[in-house]
């Protein structure tokens, strides 16, 4: 078996319930022998994003050497990522492929003081994160319906960082409301990143 270390990210208000299909991947990867961590980031309900990139730097430095790193972030945490790619953040360069699932858009973080903080500043990531900025191999997924994606995840993200985005049709946020407690295809693209995504 490839030695494997994963990092999942959750979004805003995620307290890590096990019901979520982050808590029940990270289950099914750690009984296949992979290194798996899922922490609980600090405030979710009203979080600061230094502390959010201060605590991503802290567990990207603890993934285990000599194994492919993959990172899977939901929501709010898409965004965190691109903060910290943004700025160089350390443990970056270690990172061999990331998933990037339902980030919000930034009309919606507009309304929300609680998160606004995480917004892109201007055309920040148009202009650092294209294509060929992102270092590692990404892929952007959402649901065609995603209520806090009213522009589509094409034209909010895809089009500026270089990626065709994925479509899951009736997948909504992606979250427990959508029905997201277990998504097999997620976990079989943890295993082989080739691996097309599908609706639960």
């Amino acid at each position: 078996m490839t030695p494997r270390s994963y990092l999942i990210l959750h979004g805003w208000q995620n307290h890590r319930p096990e019901e979520h299909w982050q808590h029940w991947l990270a289950d099914r990867l750690t009984e296949l022998g992979h290194e798996v961590v899922h922490p609980q980031l600090p405030d979710p309900d009203d979080p600061d994003l230094e502390v959010w990139l201060t605590e991503l730097a802290r567990h990207l430095d603890g993934l285990a050497a000599g194994s492919e790193r993959v990172v899977v972030a939901h929501s709010l945490s898409v965004l965190l990522w691109l903060h910290a790619v943004a700025r160089d953040l350390p443990g970056l360069a270690g990172v061999d492929r990331v998933l990037l699932v339902a980030p919000p858009s930034e009309s919606v973080l507009a309304r929300y003081p609680e998160v606004e903080g995480f917004r892109c500043a201007g055309n920040l990531f148009g202009r650092r994160l294209d294509g060929g900025t992102l270092a590692h191999p990404t892929r952007l997924v959402a649901g065609d319906d995603d209520p806090y994606l009213p522009e589509g995840v094409q034209a909010a993200y895809g089009d500026a960082l270089g990626l065709t985005a994925e479509l899951l049709p009736g997948a909504a946020h992606l979250d427990l409301d959508a029905g997201y407690g277990s998504w097999p295809s997620v976990l079989d693209w943890c295993l082989d990143g080739t691996t097309k995504l599908t609706v639960r």
